[in-house]
């Protein structure tokens, strides 16, 4: 009797301890899904955190815009930065919806190359007021209050064509300046730079220009009515050196390529050729490479809410001064052909002097 009531009593026990048992692998289960899903979770939140970029391109028709998207988002990406590129195609409508459009996608940071540089103050203001940093590339957004300037010392290189072309011409005479788009600001401090050097030269202005939309087509037409004009001229101050493919070419139908005294900006690879041919006497060499690149770390740094290093200037943009990295260009010439533009492997020996055996 004592025996089956003992019995009875340890199975009650055993009932309970496998009771006790299934709640704590109930619990377990629970507690092990519950980290599944925090984990997930994090994983995804991580994900989140990715940064994200946006940058909205003017458009692509200046070959160097191509150069700088490549390099822009070959290092975002290098940095884990995811990167949105939105290209306008010369449309400043078009280039304020998609900058709306990235607002809305809500990216972290927002680099814009501006098709005009006073249209996009209002959306530039709007991405900031979202929270999002904003970074004006190479082109200076006006009144907009950007987090970041990236660009060139703009005004150098209008030094440095004046300077050119003051040693090629040291008997002075007539020029003309076929120029960029008005409604980029760096024409207008490139123009000072190079008005400021030839003031007190024998070189004298006689007819200016400038092509909309940096449609440098619009240069021929600018030339053959500069030359029914001023038939004399002794050299040609261009915006860049696709406008200076198109000086040249007129230069060359009127028999005058290499007697007039050309000079352009970007270091583009045709450029380099007419210097080597001698039809170009010389290009203001700005690094993509080196501003793309720099703008691109400087975006995820941005992002992160890291402090801005090595950025020792800055510039008016209508609201205040704002934080100016600037990068100084180069006279490539004849001369230093090699050093510059061959050696650092922006253009390979064999592209730029394709045309001239190399002496």
């Amino acid at each position: 009797m004592s025996t089956e009531k003992g019995w009875d009593e340890m199975k009650k026990w055993i009932s309970i301890f496998l009771a006790l048992c299934m709640l704590f692998l109930m619990c377990s289960c629970s507690t092990a899904q519950k980290e599944t899903k925090q984990l997930s979770a994090e994983t995804e939140e991580e994900k989140e955190r990715t940064v994200k970029i946006g940058l909205s391109c003017d458009s692509f028709v200046i070959e160097r815009w191509i150069r700088d998207r490549d390099v822009f988002v070959a290092t975002a990406k290098k940095l884990g930065a995811e990167v949105n590129v939105q290209n306008a195609n010369g449309s400043v409508k078009e280039q304020i919806s998609q900058i709306q459009y990235l607002i809305d996608k809500s990216v972290d940071v927002l680099v814009v190359i501006a098709g005009d540089c006073s249209e996009l103050s209002d959306i530039m203001r709007a991405a900031k007021d979202k929270g999002i940093k904003t970074i004006s590339y190479d082109r200076l957004i006006l009144n907009a209050g950007t987090d970041l300037y990236v660009s060139f010392n703009n005004e150098r290189v209008g030094t440095l064509m004046g300077q050119s072309l003051k040693k090629n011409i040291p008997e002075g005479g007539e020029i003309f300046m076929i120029q960029g788009s008005e409604e980029d600001s760096n024409v207008q401090v490139v123009r000072k730079g190079f008005e400021e050097e030839i003031k007190d030269s024998n070189l004298k202005v006689v007819y200016k220009a400038n092509c909309d939309g940096w449609i440098a087509e619009q240069a021929v037409d600018y030339m053959e009515e500069a030359l029914k004009k001023y038939p004399d001229v002794k050299g040609v101050m261009c915006g860049n050196d696709d406008i200076a493919s198109q000086v040249v070419r007129v230069l060359s139908e009127h028999r005058l390529a290499g007697k007039v005294k050309v000079v352009g900006q970007d270091g583009d690879l045709a450029a380099c050729q007419r210097i080597v041919e001698g039809t170009q006497t010389m290009t203001a060499f700005k690094s993509v490479e080196i501003l793309a690149k720099a703008a691109a770390r400087y975006a995820v740094r941005m992002a992160k809410g890291e402090k801005l290093d090595r950025v020792y200037s800055s510039i008016m943009d209508g609201t205040g001064e704002i934080p100016f990295f600037m990068i100084q260009p180069i006279a490539v010439t004849k001369d230093n052909m090699d050093e510059i533009i061959v050696d650092a492997g922006v253009h390979s020996e064999e592209d730029v002097y394709l045309n001239v055996p190399k002496k």
